[in-house]
């Protein structure tokens, strides 16, 4: 991504075209079965048999090939590194343990799900960056680094374990393993920023080498006028793939975003009908009511088209 990216204008920042094909459905189909195979030899994944399930879906290898474009030996190599990562942390145990009123309250913290999709049936997510304010900072900062971190990884294994899943469910037979973002930088200050540098740097890194291609189109809103130096020091956090689906765009973000969001699905502050802000939780859709009724609380799946508690 060149550093002149800021200076683009919106009509160049945001593709028209919501979803592209890296690849033929043939060779992804190929590239994953060879994928498949390695995996299994090496000990890293089972396949269905009649009375248990695969130990990973389609999806989430297709993630890791898509990250390291289809190369399947890199792929590989990312995915034994994940795995490695998650037995190192005991990922599993950690999610259906969690605590649910802490995982509500880190919420408050990172990217929040509004409740809508995209045109693409892609879950919208929101960081609105001044909501952290000196106060939240410093709550932030009192909490241990390894618990930041593992509010971060529970966080992950929520929106790919429930919402990611629920929004597939409602946009079958299209399969939805990402998610669109909106982060808002409006009356963010440069010493905030930095004061929240670390904490950013922790949640990206981590993000882009455990949880690829779960980000789609990335809109940046409401951009100071010292984001330049803010690119300076995050463009480093991502690797190119990512970083190439982060896009600036200029005060006035709607037009822009309603290519990729129908209107009654952007929030109020970004030019569209949604009576929604940062603090609240998620305004569900109604095909997402029909489908959970409410939003759940605390660790649960969606599974088979039903949400599935597995807090102990």
């Amino acid at each position: 991504m060149p550093d002149t990216l800021p200076n683009k204008t919106p009509e160049e920042s945001v593709p028209v075209t919501i979803i592209s094909t890296p690849v033929s459905h043939d060779r992804a189909q190929s590239s994953l079965e060879a994928f498949k195979a390695k995996l299994r030899n090496a000990g890293l994944y089972q396949p269905a048999s009649d009375d248990t399930a695969a130990s990973h879906d389609d999806l989430t290898l297709l993630r890791f090939l898509r990250a390291r474009r289809y190369d399947v030996d890199k792929a590989q190599k990312q995915f034994s590194d994940t795995e490695a990562w998650r037995k190192q942390h005991n990922v599993d145990e950690l999610f259906r343990t969690f605590e649910a009123n802490e995982m509500e309250s880190a919420r408050r913290f990172y990217p929040r799900w509004t409740g809508r999709r995209d045109k693409a049936g892609l879950p919208v997510y929101v960081y609105r960056l001044a909501s952290l304010d000196a106060s939240l900072r410093k709550e932030l900062e009192s909490v241990p680094s390894d618990r930041r971190y593992q509010r971060i990884v529970v966080l992950y294994e929520a929106m790919t374990r429930f919402v990611l899943p629920l929004c597939s469910h409602l946009a079958a037979p299209t399969p939805v393993s990402s998610v669109t973002t909106i982060i808002d930088l409006e009356q963010v200050s440069l010493s905030a920023m930095w004061s929240l540098r670390s904490h950013l740097q922790v949640a990206s890194t981590m993000a882009t080498a455990n949880y690829p291609e779960t980000l789609s189109t990335i809109a940046i809103v409401n951009s100071p006028s010292f984001f330049p130096t803010i690119w300076n020091w995050i463009k480093t956090w991502f690797d190119e793939g990512t970083r190439n689906k982060i896009h600036i765009l200029g005060k006035d973000p709607g037009p822009t975003l309603r290519l990729l969001i129908d209107e009654r699905d952007i929030p109020q502050s970004y030019g569209g009908q949604l009576s929604w802000k940062f603090e609240d939780d998620p305004d569900l859709d109604d095909a997402i009511k029909k489908a959970i009724d409410e939003m759940p609380k605390g660790p649960v799946l969606f599974v088979d088209g039903s949400t599935v508690k597995i807090s102990g």
